[in-house]
């Protein structure tokens, strides 16, 4: 199996998933080689939340994804498992984000993690993860806590 590009989306609510997170991309981004693409997406207002806690105004989407907990213990694993990665952050919709770093890398996989919720659920708070299976041009993983 050859995977150039895997595109793993992750954000400060997944903290409980990431050692399932990190798990399910080493399992596939090892044997096949492939580099990692570790997305944060921002709403604008937590992206300029994170720019005043930073003390910079400027500061990117990407300097901002840097310093978040959930990318940094991700990396980490990466870098125990020895696998290539790039991290970015982007600001805007979740799903729309995440479908066009996909389209944009080629991505031969993209991760995703969430929780499980109810149809009613879904209905009335809507969900990335299903939006991006929907939209993806590529196969999803979607991955829960507790998972290998």
């Amino acid at each position: 199996m050859t995977l150039s590009t895997l595109v793993v989306a992750v954000g400060p609510g997944d903290a409980d998933r990431i050692e399932s997170l990190a798990n399910a991309v080493t399992e596939i981004a090892v044997p096949t080689g492939a580099r990692v693409v570790l997305l944060h997406v921002f709403a604008e207002d937590d992206l300029t939340s994170i720019r005043e806690q930073l003390d910079d105004p400027e500061a990117t989407a990407t300097a901002a994804a840097r310093r978040q907990k959930t990318v940094r213990e991700l990396t980490a694993a990466f870098d125990d498992a020895n696998v290539e990665y790039d991290v970015r952050g982007s600001v805007g919709s979740k799903s729309d984000a995440i479908v066009d770093v996909a389209k944009g890398t080629d991505a031969g996989r993209v991760f995703v993690a969430g929780r499980d919720r109810s149809p009613a659920g879904k209905a009335v708070f809507g969900s990335t993860a299903q939006s991006v299976m929907l939209s993806a041009p590529c196969p999803v993983t979607f991955v829960r806590a507790g998972t290998r």
